[in-house]
């Protein structure tokens, strides 16, 4: 993979990473709905959409893995096969819905991750939680940020993901990169942002945890 011309410079990379896990670190997943976040918009933003989505979402959780190459951290980021009944041929993280059998978010998002792609957790270093993200199809997703070992061979499993890819995150973090899209929740319209990223199109509630992610570790501020 090329490097992005928004990828770190080596002496920058340690800080990036330093300043993930200061703000994340101590975070765990809340049920608060106040907290509960759509496309990466605010909290309080978000309340009034609410009547617009499924009352009684289904728990699920994402892993958000970042992997922690020497010259720059990547996102890994996969492509949804064409045949899925939800989000077909999306962009996201690998994740799905929390088992009764497991412990809680983590151990769904690892589980998830080992099934869909063949990501070993021995490689997987858990940093924290983001806030709640709900699903229009009615999930509300819990997003575990983890560092990921790089060196990894991963295993797709074809009839739910056709290809795994990294993004640089500096490229996800420069706000250039964000492009305002109107979405229409219910009858109400909102401004979200997409990302592009070479021939591809990040979106929907996998961009939105991304801003929120960028929201979280630079409050906010664009600081390059």
């Amino acid at each position: 993979m090329s490097a992005s011309p928004g990828s770190p410079a080596p002496a920058e990379a340690p800080a990036l990473r330093a300043r993930i896990v200061e703000r994340l670190r101590g975070t765990v997943p809340s049920a608060s709905i106040a907290e509960w976040r759509i496309g990466g918009l605010p909290a309080a933003d978000t309340q009034r959409f609410l009547a617009h989505l499924p009352e009684h979402p289904i728990p699920a959780a994402v892993l958000v893995p970042l992997i922690d190459h020497a010259q720059g951290l990547t996102v890994l980021l996969t492509q949804r096969a064409e045949r899925l009944k939800n989000h077909a041929g999306q962009i996201s993280f690998p994740g799905g819905r929390i088992e009764a059998s497991d412990r809680g978010p983590l151990d769904a998002a690892l589980r998830e991750a080992h099934e869909e792609i063949g990501l070993d957790a021995g490689r997987v270093h858990p940093i924290g939680y983001l806030p709640d993200h709900l699903i229009i199809t009615g999930y509300r997703v819990t997003p575990v940020v983890a560092f990921v070992d790089p060196g990894f061979a991963l295993r797709l499993d074809e009839g739910e993901v056709t290809e795994a890819f990294e993004v640089p995150l500096a490229h996800v973090f420069d706000i250039h990169n964000h492009v305002p899209r109107a979405r229409r929740i219910g009858d109400r319209e909102v401004r979200l942002y997409d990302i592009p990223w070479e021939h591809r199109h990040i979106w929907g509630a996998t961009a939105g945890m991304l801003i929120t992610l960028y929201d979280v570790v630079t409050g906010g501020l664009d600081e390059s």
